[in-house]
């Protein structure tokens, strides 16, 4: 298996980018958001998580069907 090391890249950088959009768009209301999520039981910070990951799974397949 060769590792197409520029996507890795490219990849990790735009996760950089939506990761600090909010934190950006919203800096004032950021530090109650995360309180909020602090206060939070682990169960349900998995499934945000859990959703998050499918959610980007769905995401790549898209994209790899559209290349191919």
């Amino acid at each position: 298996m060769n590792i197409d090391w520029s996507l890795l890249i490219c990849a990790v950088g735009l996760a950089l980018v939506f990761e600090g959009i909010p934190y950006f768009l919203f800096a004032e209301r950021m530090p109650l958001v995360l309180v909020k999520l602090a206060e939070q039981p682990p169960r349900f910070l998995r499934y945000i998580g859990l959703v998050a990951m499918i959610l980007g799974l769905l995401i790549i397949s898209l994209g790899r069907s559209l290349i191919m």
